[in-house]
């Protein structure tokens, strides 16, 4: 980052150069002036005087405060930067879960889903919900028509031990 001519600018008594076109602080053009004078407006209003075109000749240098300038770039090229980590989440089910329930359930999944954070739909049978499987398949076969609209189907609905699970990506 530091060093790169793209980034690094002439501060203050850096600039050699003489005369300077300097634009003042409100964004006026004050004209082609001596580089002392330049610098002593800067000095007057509590700013520093930064050399913004150092190709142009003669080169346009603008009475601005550099850390602040400093600073909003930074937070710029951070904000540029920001990635989502996409996560698990896991809406946990049982074959005998109340409708209204699983509608609350879906709407979290569905919001885990906007967020683009995956979503794995477990149903755990206990007892003898086991041998009424085929409850927990339809229960995670309307989950997944449900969320059809919003997401994908990553891993279709598969039995891990006594629990049927699934995982659905955002689209």
């Amino acid at each position: 980052m530091k060093g790169s001519p793209i980034e690094t600018h002439r501060v203050n008594e850096q600039i050699r150069i003489t005369p300077v076109r300097v634009v003042d602080h409100e964004g006026k053009m004050r004209g082609v002036i001596p580089t002392l004078d330049a610098l002593t407006i800067a000095r007057e209003n509590d700013m520093d005087l930064v050399e913004v075109a150092p190709d142009e000749r003669p080169p346009v240098c603008r009475i601005m405060d550099y850390g602040k300038f400093k600073y909003e770039q930074g937070k710029k090229k951070k904000d540029g930067t920001k990635t989502h980590q996409q996560q698990l989440k896991e809406i946990r089910l049982r074959p005998r879960t109340g409708d209204h329930d699983i509608d609350f359930k879906m709407k979290q999944a569905r919001g885990f889903l906007e967020d683009r954070d995956k979503v794995k739909i477990s149903v755990t049978f206990k007892g003898r919900e086991n041998v009424h499987q085929e409850l927990g398949r339809a229960l995670i076969q309307n989950v997944i028509a449900k969320l059809e609209d919003i997401g994908k189907v990553e891993k279709m609905p598969m039995f891990e031990g006594k629990t049927l699970t699934a995982v659905i990506a955002p689209k």
